[in-house]
C-alpha cells in the first residue's frame, strides 16, 4: 500500500511538471490563455517559451491553454475560468465588464491597427468597390481585424458579407489564392507573415489606431503576484534571448496599462451592433 502511495505521488508529482512552464516548486499553477490568432502550433511555439522563463524568474507556473476557436476562447473569460489571459482590445472590454479583468501590460512599441488586403496585383483601389462583396475576417469579434473594420465600413454605407476564417493566417491565404477579393487582419500579424505570404498582398485600408492586445488577469490574481511576471517581463528587455522572447508573441515593449486609461475608450465605438457571441 505504501509503494503504491510512493508510485501515485510520483506521478501526480509528473503531471504538475509536464504541465508546468516556469517555476516546478511553485505552491500553484496558472492558467494562461491566449487568443487563437494563430494555429496551436504557433501559440505553442511562440509563448511556451516566454512562460517558461518568465515563469522560472517570478516563481511561478503557468499551464499554457490553447483552444480551437475564438468563440471558445472567449468562454473561457466570460466564464471566469481563466486567470492570465492574452487578448484582443475589445475582449478586454467585455471581460472587464463581465467579470472585471484587470489589464496588467501590452505593447508599448506600437499601436493596433485593422487593415484590409487585397492581392498586390488587384485592380481594386478603394473600399467602395468592395461593396456588396464577400470578404475575409478571422472570426466575428476579433477587434481590430473584424469589428472594427466592420464598424468602420458600416459608416461609411459600405455593406459587405463577412466570411469567417477562423484565424489571420487563413484570411491572407484565401486573399492569395483569389479565394475572397479582400480580407481583414492586423498589421502585426500580416508582419509576421512569412515574407513570400506579405510580398502578395497590398494594404487597401487601414483603420484608427488602438492600444494593442493586453495581457489581463482575473480578479482573484493578487497584486503582489500580477507585479512579480510583470517584473519578469521586463527584465526579458534586458537581454537578446528575451528581447527575441517579446518579439515572438509582439510584446515588444511591455508598458503597464489600465482599464480606465487605455481600454475604456473602447466603449464608445459602440461595436455591439457587430458583436456575436456563442451560448455559454
Amino acid at each position: 500500500m505504501k509503494s503504491l502511495l510512493v508510485v501515485c505521488a510520483l506521478c501526480i508529482s509528473a503531471a504538475v511538471q509536464a504541465a508546468c512552464l516556469g517555476d516546478i516548486a511553485a505552491p500553484k499553477v496558472h492558467t494562461f490563455d491566449v487568443v487563437p490568432q494563430f494555429t496551436a502550433a504557433k501559440i505553442h511555439t511562440t509563448w511556451a517559451p516566454l512562460l517558461q522563463r518568465v515563469g522560472k524568474e517570478a516563481g511561478l507556473c503557468f499551464e499554457l491553454k490553447i483552444t480551437a476557436s475564438i468563440p471558445e476562447f472567449e468562454q473561457t473569460f466570460l466564464k471566469g475560468q481563466a486567470q492570465f489571459v492574452y487578448l484582443n482590445p475589445y475582449h478586454a472590454v467585455l471581460a472587464h465588464q463581465k467579470q472585471k479583468y484587470v489589464p496588467l501590460l501590452a505593447d508599448g512599441h506600437e499601436t493596433l491597427t485593422g487593415i484590409l488586403v487585397v492581392r498586390k496585383d488587384s485592380p481594386i483601389q478603394n473600399i467602395d468597390a468592395l461593396s456588396g462583396k464577400q470578404l475575409a475576417f478571422p472570426a466575428p469579434n476579433a477587434f481590430a481585424a473584424s469589428l472594427l473594420i466592420r464598424a468602420e465600413l458600416d459608416k461609411k454605407k459600405v455593406n459587405i458579407q463577412p466570411v469567417f476564417v477562423k484565424n489571420h493566417s487563413n484570411v491572407y491565404r484565401a486573399v492569395i489564392a483569389q479565394d475572397m477579393l479582400a480580407g481583414g487582419g492586423v498589421n502585426n500579424t500580416l508582419e509576421s507573415e512569412a515574407t513570400e505570404v506579405q510580398s502578395q498582398l497590398r494594404v487597401l485600408y487601414e483603420t484608427q489606431a488602438y492600444t494593442p492586445h493586453p495581457i489581463v488577469t482575473h480578479p482573484s490574481i493578487s497584486e503582489e503576484v500580477r507585479q512579480r511576471f510583470f517584473k519578469a517581463m521586463l527584465r526579458l528587455m534586458q537581454d537578446d534571448e528575451g528581447k527575441k522572447l517579446l518579439d515572438q508573441v509582439n510584446l515588444t515593449k511591455p508598458q503597464a496599462v489600465t482599464y480606465a486609461k487605455h481600454y475604456k475608450v473602447l466603449e464608445s465605438l459602440k461595436l455591439e451592433k457587430f458583436l456575436v457571441l456563442a451560448n455559454p
